[in-house]
C-alpha cells in the first residue's frame, strides 16, 4: 500500500522544542494556524552543515530565491529542477520538494511517492488553500506556501517543518496531517472538517460549523495506511475567528490506540 505522509499548515515558533501533551492541543497551538504573522523576524544564523536537499520544481523568481534562502538557514540545500522533473525525482535522492500546485504537480507527486528513494520525501505545495490541496491529499502534501509568497511567512513555515526534512521525527511529537474528518455531535449534527495536526491524544482541525466548547463528538477519518477509524472526543479549545478547534480523544475509547500505533510506526520508520 502506498505510504501515507502528513500535511502541515500549523506554524509554530522554534524557540525550543517541547513535548506535546498526550491529551490534545493547547489554544496557543491554534494561534499558530493563522496566516498572518508579524513581519519582524529575528535573524537565524545559517547552518554550516548541509543535512538535506530540497528540489525546487519549475519555480520562478522571486519564490525560488525566497525559498532557497529560507531553507539554507536551516541547513537544507536547494536545487532547481526543471524539465522532466518527475523522471529525475524517481531516481535522484532528495529529502524535500517544493512544487507549484496546478498542471503537472500531480505527475511530480506521483513520481515521488512511487520512488524507492523518495517515497518519504516532505512535499511542499506552492499556492492554493488547504481545501484546494485536498485534491492532492492522496499524495500526502506536508505543507503549503501561500501565494503571493512573502518571506516572513515562508520562513515561519520552513522553521516549523525543517525537523521533518532533517528526519528528526522523534522531536516532532504532533504529526501534521490534512485529511477530511467527519464529525457527529451529541445532538446528532453531522458535518465535516479539515484536520491540521494529529497526536495520540487529540486532533486539531477547522470547520465553518459552530462547535461548542466542551461538547462531545465522534469523529472518523482515514489515512492511506490506516483504514477509516472512529473515535470519541471532547472539544477542549476553539477559536471562532479562524474556525479552528481541538479535540481530546476519550481515554476510555480503545479505538484511539490504533492512532497511537500508527504514529509510533511512523516515528520508527
Amino acid at each position: 500500500m502506498t505510504p501515507w505522509y502528513p500535511f502541515i499548515v500549523l506554524l509554530t515558533l522554534c524557540h525550543g522544542w517541547k513535548s506535546a501533551p498526550q491529551w490534545g492541543f493547547e489554544p496557543k497551538t491554534a494561534r499558530a494556524m493563522e496566516k498572518g504573522f508579524a513581519t519582524g523576524i529575528s535573524p537565524i544564523p545559517a547552518s554550516k552543515k548541509v543535512g538535506a536537499r530540497a528540489a525546487l520544481v519549475d519555480l520562478k523568481e522571486p519564490p525560488r530565491g525566497i525559498l532557497a534562502d529560507c531553507f539554507k538557514q536551516f541547513g537544507i540545500e536547494t536545487l532547481t529542477v526543471a524539465g522532466n522533473a518527475a523522471e529525475r525525482l524517481k531516481k535522484e535522492k532528495f529529502e524535500a520538494c517544493a512544487v507549484k500546485l496546478g498542471p503537472g504537480a500531480e505527475a511530480v507527486m506521483d513520481a515521488i511517492r512511487t520512488s524507492p528513494s523518495n517515497s518519504r520525501m516532505v512535499i511542499y505545495g506552492l499556492g492554493g488553500s488547504a481545501q484546494e490541496a485536498m485534491r492532492y491529499s492522496k499524495y500526502g502534501i506536508n505543507a503549503i506556501f501561500h501565494e503571493p509568497l512573502e518571506r516572513p511567512a515562508a520562513l515561519k513555515l520552513v522553521r516549523a517543518t525543517h525537523m521533518l526534512v532533517l528526519h528528526e521525527f522523534r522531536r516532532y511529537v504532533r504529526i501534521p496531517v490534512i485529511t477530511e474528518v467527519a464529525l457527529v455531535t451529541a445532538d446528532t449534527r453531522r458535518f465535516t472538517a479539515t484536520s491540521h495536526e494529529l497526536s495520540s491524544g487529540g486532533m486539531s482541525m477547522k470547520t465553518a460549523e459552530d462547535v461548542p466548547l466542551g461538547g462531545a463528538v465522534e469523529i472518523s477519518f482515514a489515512l492511506l495506511t490506516l483504514p477509516r477509524i472512529w473515535v470519541r472526543g471532547t472539544v477542549v479549545w476553539r477559536k471562532p475567528q479562524s474556525h479552528a478547534f481541538g479535540i481530546r480523544f476519550d481515554t476510555a475509547d480503545e479505538r484511539r490506540l490504533k492512532i497511537k500505533e500508527w504514529i509510533d510506526a511512523y516515528l520508527e520508520s
